[in-house]
């Protein structure tokens, strides 16, 4: 069953568009109780309760254990205030019903392998949301630590037309479910930030339909990152995700240039892509001022598969394979519907949908390579 594109775009914005306002607060009292409790920082997590909350924790085997938030940021004070201590938060659900919140974190404590979920109630007290009550429990985990950032666009069109695009649900779904089961953590970002637009959503692909009736997922798709909220020192991998949308917006961000770079020259990382995501890295140059796909073989969705008598192909503001070329690529692909995956060093590009996970695998398959 092919779902609606039209129909996911009003969703999406009217999720977002909701209490936005209320959600940005709630974003912040949530992230100063995560940016607390990762660095020490007593008195943020303090300014994250509510002066009475009580904390629902286990212990002992899943013995409950309640104590009040207090008591809880107190016992923070043994770390050095300001030193990163492994713990790494990601917000994964906000719900607004008023005055009350619901939300979800994930925190990661990589090194004992613990993967916790927390759950928080929020209320707003004065007009400042606080958390009144928390719940946890924890889980082992094969989580690293080691991120990926997945770059996709806001575009909802092709250029100025009326004709819908969006992002591919698959490219986005079957990379991340290899990276995310290899214990990577992911993050998303786009050039304006917030919901992204979603297209060839087919739910018969079992992978795809559990994804999409994910709400965590759904919610990290709803809320990407703007870029510069990135921190790329974070990263060991960029993945530029395709779909007709990835022909704008994303590949003139200088913003998004910069990140991949950094990821790519200082973390020593990797830059990847897949089918029209290859857009996103034709303008990319190294610290010499060459392009990053001078002398490196590249794949991506070549130039004589596009349909040039289709309405959408007029409105693309460059052609892929031949600007790659230009550029001093060599740009190979393989036949219609057929996976094919390009490894030359650090960049890693495939040519369709198909390829998506092969991607993925020879992303990871290249970082325990090169960590050996």
């Amino acid at each position: 069953m092919k779902v609606n594109f039209c129909m996911l775009v009003l969703l999406f914005c009217s999720l977002f568009s909701y209490g936005q306002s209320d959600e940005e607060q709630i974003r912040v009292t949530i992230n100063h109780y995560i940016e607390g409790t990762s660095y020490n920082d007593v008195p943020q997590i303090n300014s994250a309760f509510y002066e009475d909350a009580d904390l629902f924790l286990d212990r002992n085997g899943g013995e409950l254990w309640t104590v009040t938030a207090k008591d809880y940021a107190q016992g923070f004070e043994k770390g050095e205030k300001g030193k990163f201590n492994g713990r790494i938060g990601n917000i994964i659900a906000i719900d607004i019903y008023g005055y009350t919140e619901i939300a979800k974190a994930e925190i990661l404590v990589a090194g004992k392998k613990l993967l916790f979920m927390d759950m928080f109630i929020l209320k707003k007290i004065n007009g400042q949301w606080k958390i009144v009550s928390k719940a946890a429990s924890s889980k082992s985990s094969n989580r690293t630590g080691d991120r990926v950032l997945f770059v996709m666009s806001n575009a909802t069109h092709y250029g100025t037309s009326d004709l819908p695009t969006g992002n591919s649900f698959s490219e986005i779904v079957n990379a991340y479910d290899v990276f995310s089961k290899a214990g990577y953590e992911i993050n998303f970002v786009s050039p304006q930030g917030g919901a992204i637009p979603l297209a060839y959503i087919q739910t018969s692909e079992k992978l795809e339909k559990e994804y999409l009736y994910n709400s965590d997922f759904m919610f990290s798709l709803k809320t990407t990152l703007e870029p510069q909220k990135v921190n790329p020192s974070l990263y060991k991998v960029i993945y530029y995700v395709g779909g007709g949308g990835a022909m704008f917006g994303v590949p003139e961000n200088v913003e998004i240039q910069k990140i991949a770079m950094t990821i790519y020259e200082e973390n020593e990382g990797i830059i990847s892509s897949v089918c029209h995501g290859t857009a996103g890295i034709v303008n990319l140059k190294t610290k010499n001022g060459d392009y990053l796909v001078k002398g490196k073989r590249v794949n991506g969705y070549p130039d004589s598969y596009e349909n040039r008598e289709a309405k959408y192909f007029k409105y693309f503001p460059f052609l892929i394979q031949k600007t790659i070329e230009e550029r001093g690529g060599n740009f190979l692909f393989s036949p219609r519907n057929t996976e094919h995956v390009e490894a030359d060093g650090r960049l890693i590009t495939g040519q369709n949908f198909q390829s998506a996970k092969g991607v993925a695998e020879k992303i990871i398959e290249t970082l325990k390579l090169k960590n050996n």
